[in-house]
């Protein structure tokens, strides 16, 4: 992403008097570093910037509250665009205007934080946070220069169930911005794929990563049940060559957000070894 904040178009609103809500955590993440005020911020059981520790509560991210976001008269309502099939209707119903951020990768991560520092003249801080994404990339880049690119199968867990995660997941853009190559690719534009393990088997990756959609315990559990029951594991060269790994929860989850520095570092080994 080598890129500068586009140019700021002409609007009556700005970060300074705009009304704005954000309904989830990384939303909630990117409106602190654009240092913006927020009217409203979604619930949640993890933690939000402190700026926002005093404002109105909406919901949570998959359920906002449409009786308190209308209460609050907000300009924009801001959620992930993974949600905006089941969340765009909604905010319509209630005439509420609305804002959907790409966090379904970090390059997606900051177009949208462009397009917002574009639109709420909040270009000097944009910039600032592209070129601290250049420079954390060029030199995790040279440090991985030369190796090369391993077959890597992901699993997203559920308890009791998993999915494959394609590039076009969150979890899977961090492995191909780490230099890996996920076996299924971008899954023909899909971020999740039912696969059968025969199929798997046929794409013989060299790492097999486990995520956690939610209920991370229970999902370490479950995964560890099926390498350990299911026989058919025993023969991709992965697991014979015991690189089938965990993924930590709190740095691989549904959207893109800062600690993707943190998930990058935690690849490295996982792809290349120590």
């Amino acid at each position: 992403m080598r890129k500068s904040a586009p140019e700021s178009t002409p609007t009556d609103i700005t970060a300074e008097n705009a009304r704005l809500v954000a309904t989830s955590p990384a939303v909630a993440q990117i409106c602190d570093k654009l240092e913006f005020d927020l009217v409203g911020v979604c619930n949640t059981s993890g933690t939000l910037p402190d700026r926002y520790k005093d404002v109105e509560k909406v919901g949570m991210a998959m359920n906002p509250d449409l009786e308190i976001l209308c209460s609050l008269s907000p300009d924009y309502v801001m959620s992930p665009n993974s949600l905006q099939s089941d969340l765009q209707p909604k905010y319509a119903s209630v005439g509420v205007k609305s804002l959907f951020l790409n966090l379904r990768s970090v390059e997606g991560m900051y177009a949208s934080i462009s397009d917002l520092g574009a639109k709420f003249g909040r270009e000097e801080q944009t910039q600032k946070l592209v070129d601290e994404f250049n420079s954390f990339m060029d030199d995790y880049r040279s440090k991985n220069a030369g190796n090369d690119s391993p077959k890597v199968l992901v699993l997203m867990g559920l308890p009791g169930s998993y999915i494959i995660a394609t590039e076009n997941s969150y979890v899977g853009s961090l492995v191909k911005l780490a230099g890996g190559t996920n076996v299924y690719g971008d899954g023909d534009g899909q971020e999740f794929l039912n696969v059968n393990t025969e199929d798997m088997q046929s794409k013989n990756p060299d790492v097999i990563l486990g995520a956690a959609h939610a209920l991370p315990d229970q999902v370490k559990e479950m995964f560890a049940e099926e390498f350990e029951t299911n026989d058919i594991w025993k023969h991709f060269d992965a697991v014979k060559n015991g690189r089938v790994y965990d993924l930590d929860s709190s740095l691989f989850n549904m959207s893109a957000n800062f600690s993707y520095p943190e998930a990058l570092d935690a690849l490295s080994p996982m792809l290349y070894g120590e």
